[in-house]
């Protein structure tokens, strides 16, 4: 074996995942089902969420309100052009992992990895997007802390090529978490590309989970928890690669950390789904207490979720015409539930202080 051996099951590690996985048939049953008028909006939310976390580990700064803005295919003044290209590219990366994931015709190879490190870096020339590194590479570890190095230009080809192997062949019998962390272990530490490697393995872990079918890409994904967790990401790299490529090393601690990460997002996400249903109760009573159309509750909702609600997201969500959605939004903003921000194109409307009051109160009555 030329690449990582995955780890060996453990008792303790095998009830960790029945945890999770119990956390995300909840999920899998309350985010799959499209009747809920909210799962667009978390959807969207859990989306920027990933693409922040991910970015953010290689610099790349974006605020959460923004990145929504960009993947929304809007352009806020707050990020500049280059982060937004770089944000743009990783959702384009990773639309095309929730293509790849319905596709029963898939097949991994090493052109699954040029493809979607393509999508990913084409914003920067210099990471030569889409094509392996034909030089040596070091990777610094931070002051005062020995370098990563890893294997040679030449041997890059061949154990792309076995990564990809494993992917379609090896291990199917493990848990697809436990699977899923390995293909990221491996690829981060093959740096089979100049820039762009962490990016592209943990996409690779996304399309890993979402071929699973059980929720979409950016639903499984652990991003943000790397995105929060970012110097214990690269400790456990550290400890687990030691100071140069060596696939004989154990791989158990990286292994357990993804399983803690994935079991601390799959948490958050319940937290997430709990909290909604609350909110869409409250927004139901608000909608019939002032004998507005049902379709209002959708944008209450989503201004409380935090979310800068448009007229194009509002038509989308309720499925009405453009005058139509402007009128809703115009009166719920003389009402004085929502307000408007911006102007021209760039109205926004957010939740105002009376929707916001009348959603804390109910909080605290329950």
């Amino acid at each position: 074996m030329t690449i990582y051996a995955t780890p060996p099951k453990s008792p303790a590690l095998l009830l960790r995942l029945e945890e999770l996985d119990e956390l995300r048939r909840y999920l899998a049953e309350h985010l799959g089902d499209s009747s809920h008028p909210w799962t667009g909006a978390l959807r969207r939310l859990a989306a920027a969420e990933a693409t922040v976390g991910s970015t953010s580990i290689e610099g790349y700064g974006a605020s959460l309100e923004d990145t929504v803005e960009i993947l929304a295919g809007r352009h806020p003044s707050g990020a500049s052009d280059e982060t937004q290209r770089i944000i743009a590219a990783y959702a384009q990366a990773m639309d095309r992992v929730a293509v790849l994931a319905e596709d029963r015709h898939f097949v991994w190879s090493p052109q699954t990895m040029l493809d979607l490190h393509f999508l990913v870096c084409h914003p920067q020339p210099e990471a030569g997007p889409g094509r392996l590194r034909d030089r040596p590479v070091i990777v610094t570890r931070g002051l005062g802390r020995d370098p990563y190095r890893p294997p040679a230009s030449d041997e890059v080809p061949a154990l792309v090529g076995e990564v990809a192997k494993w992917l379609t062949s090896g291990d199917l019998s493990r848990h697809p978490v436990v699977r899923a962390a390995m293909a990221h272990l491996n690829l981060v530490s093959i740096h089979p590309f100049r820039d762009g490697n962490g990016r592209l393995a943990r996409i690779v872990q996304s399309l890993v989970l979402a071929k699973e079918g059980l929720l979409r890409p950016e639903l499984v994904s652990i991003e943000p928890y790397l995105g929060r967790h970012t110097r214990e990401y690269y400790a456990i790299l550290e400890e687990v690669q030691g100071p140069v490529f060596d696939p004989h090393r154990d791989a158990s601690a990286w292994v357990e950390f993804c399983i803690e990460a994935h079991v601390f997002e799959a948490t958050e996400r319940r937290r997430w789904l709990e909290i909604a249903y609350a909110r869409h109760d409250i927004c139901e009573e608000l909608a019939r207490k002032q004998a507005y159309p049902e379709r209002f509750v959708i944008a209450l909702d989503q201004a409380l979720l935090g979310l800068p609600l448009t007229n194009a997201d509002y038509r989308r969500e309720a499925d009405i015409a453009g005058p139509t959605a402007t009128q809703d939004l115009q009166r719920l903003r003389r009402d004085g539930w929502l307000e408007q921000e911006g102007g021209g194109r760039s109205i926004r409307y957010v939740a105002g202080a009376k929707l916001k009051d009348q959603w804390s109160s109910s909080l605290k009555a329950r």
